[in-house]
C-alpha cells in the first residue's frame, strides 16, 4: 500500500469495465489519479465517488484515443498540471469480431487508431518524463488474442500482436532507465467490450463460463504496479495453450479448430 501513496497514475479508458476498477483499487491504495476516456460525465461521476472515498486527486479529461492531436494536447495539459507521472495504463480499446472480407476499411483504421496507434502516442508522450525521471511503469493492456490469433479476429488479433511487439521492445529500451514494462493479456472479460465485439451475442453465450471478471483482472494488474513484472497472462491454463501453440503450431491449430470457432 505504502509504494501508491501520493503516486500519480494514469488510465485511458477509465470509464468502465477494468479501467474504472483499476482506477478504484489504486485510489483504495492512496494513489492520484488521471482518468481519460471519452464519457466526460461518467469520470465525473466516478471522481466523485472515489475523491470522497478514498481522499485522493483526481483529474479527469475527455478523451478519443483515435485522435492523436487531441491526445498530445491533453497529455501536455497533465503533464503540466501533475508534473511528474509515476504510471501510464493503456486500458482504451476496442474490438470488432467479423471474418476477414467482411471487415470494412473504416472498421480496420478504427481498431489499429486506438488500439496501437494511440497507445503508442500516449506512451510517447510520458516516456521524456520518465526518462527524465528514470523511474516509471508503462502497462498496456494487451490480450491472449495478441498471441493465439482465432477466427473471426483476424484484425483484433493484429492489433494486439502489434501491442506485444511495441512492449517488449519498449521494455528493453528502458531497461537501463528504471523504468517497469508490462504487458497484461487476458482472455475474455466480462465488460461492455462485447456489446460492440460481439453483436449477436454468440461469443458471449459460448464463453461464459471462462470468462474472466473485472474485479479480478483489475487486481492483478493492481498488484504488479511498481514491479518488475513482465507480463499478467490469465487464466493461467489460457497461457499454458499460448506456450504449446508457440512450439507445435500446425497440431495445436488442428486439434484446437472447434474451440477457435467459438465467434
Amino acid at each position: 500500500m505504502e509504494r501508491f501513496k501520493g503516486k500519480n497514475i494514469i488510465i485511458t479508458g477509465a470509464s468502465g469495465g477494468i479501467g474504472a476498477e483499476i482506477a478504484r483499487l489504486c485510489a483504495e491504495r492512496g494513489a492520484n489519479l488521471v482518468l481519460l476516456a471519452r464519457s466526460i460525465d461518467k469520470l465525473e461521476n466516478l471522481k466523485k465517488k472515489l475523491e470522497g472515498q478514498y481522499r485522493v486527486r483526481v483529474y479527469v479529461y475527455k478523451l478519443d484515443v483515435s485522435d492523436t492531436d487531441q491526445i498530445q494536447e491533453v497529455f501536455k495539459k497533465i503533464c503540466e498540471e501533475i508534473g511528474r507521472v509515476d504510471v501510464l495504463i493503456n486500458n482504451a480499446g476496442f474490438g470488432i469480431f467479423r471474418e476477414a472480407h467482411e471487415a470494412t476499411i473504416d472498421e480496420m483504421k478504427g481498431m489499429f487508431n486506438v488500439n496501437v496507434i494511440g497507445l503508442m502516442v500516449c506512451t510517447r508522450m510520458v516516456l521524456p518524463k520518465m526518462r527524465e525521471q528514470r523511474s516509471g511503469h508503462i502497462i498496456n493492456i494487451a490480450s491472449q488474442a495478441g498471441k493465439i490469433a482465432t477466427p473471426k479476429s483476424s484484425v483484433y488479433a493484429a492489433t494486439k500482436h502489434a501491442v506485444l511487439g511495441y512492449t517488449n521492445s519498449l521494455r528493453m529500451e528502458l531497461a537501463d532507465y528504471n523504468v517497469y514494462v508490462t504487458a497484461v493479456n487476458p482472455g475474455p472479460i466480462a465488460t461492455n467490450f462485447f456489446q460492440i465485439a460481439d453483436e449477436k451475442g454468440t461469443y458471449v453465450k459460448n464463453v461464459k463460463r471462462i470468462m474472466l471478471q473485472p474485479e479480478y483482472v483489475a487486481k492483478k494488474v493492481v498488484d504488479k504496479i511498481f514491479t518488475p513484472a513482465r507480463e499478467i497472462n490469465l487464466p493461467r491454463w489460457m497461457n499454458a495453450g499460448s506456450i504449446i501453440y508457440t512450439l507445435f503450431p500446425r497440431l495445436f491449430e488442428r486439434l484446437g479448430k472447434k474451440a477457435f470457432n467459438q465467434k
